[in-house]
């Protein structure tokens, strides 16, 4: 798109094909979009200039740090060394004492809690046993009662002849 000017007015001239209002209106585009890009860059390069300084600070930083930390994790070190490493050794020792598979000696009250478990799980299988023969045992008079009434279903459907 073009303009003339002409005595004070401002004419616009249209073109007439398709791919010229294309061209035209990229031509628009452009404009307006330029100086947001050059202004885009501009803070590109700025925040390219911040995170450069703030590496190099943060660098400073880490270092500083490193050097406060290392004399108080040998610190540490040499306590847990000295003070804490008998300690848990004394602890462990006691420990492997207490869980040694050497033979205990018998007691006479420890064998009655096995003996009363042992009873229990006894009867609990006699039980079991009973209950399965009762099952099995009902199971068999339903089936005599269902062929008793089935023969009695079928004597009452014949017909009675005299």
């Amino acid at each position: 798109m073009s303009l003339k000017m002409r005595k004070r007015r401002v004419t616009v001239v249209m073109p007439e094909t398709r791919m010229g209002r294309v061209k035209a209106q990229a031509v628009r585009a452009a404009d307006r979009v330029g100086p947001m890009a050059s202004s885009a860059r501009d803070m590109a390069m700025s925040a390219r200039d911040l995170a450069s300084s703030a590496r190099e600070g943060t660098y400073s930083r880490i270092e500083e740090v490193r050097l406060w930390a290392a004399p108080r994790l040998d610190q540490a070190a040499h306590t847990v060394e000295d003070q804490l490493a008998p300690r848990l050794s004394s602890m462990l020792s006691q420990a492997a004492r207490r869980v040694d598979p050497a033979p205990m000696p018998v007691r006479g009250r420890g064998m009655w809690p096995m003996m009363v478990f042992l009873g229990g799980l006894a009867l609990g299988a006699v039980g079991f046993l009973m209950y399965r023969r009762n099952a099995r045992h009902w199971a068999d008079v339903m089936k005599e009662s269902a062929e008793e009434s089935r023969q009695q279903a079928e004597e009452m459907s014949r017909p009675m002849t005299k």
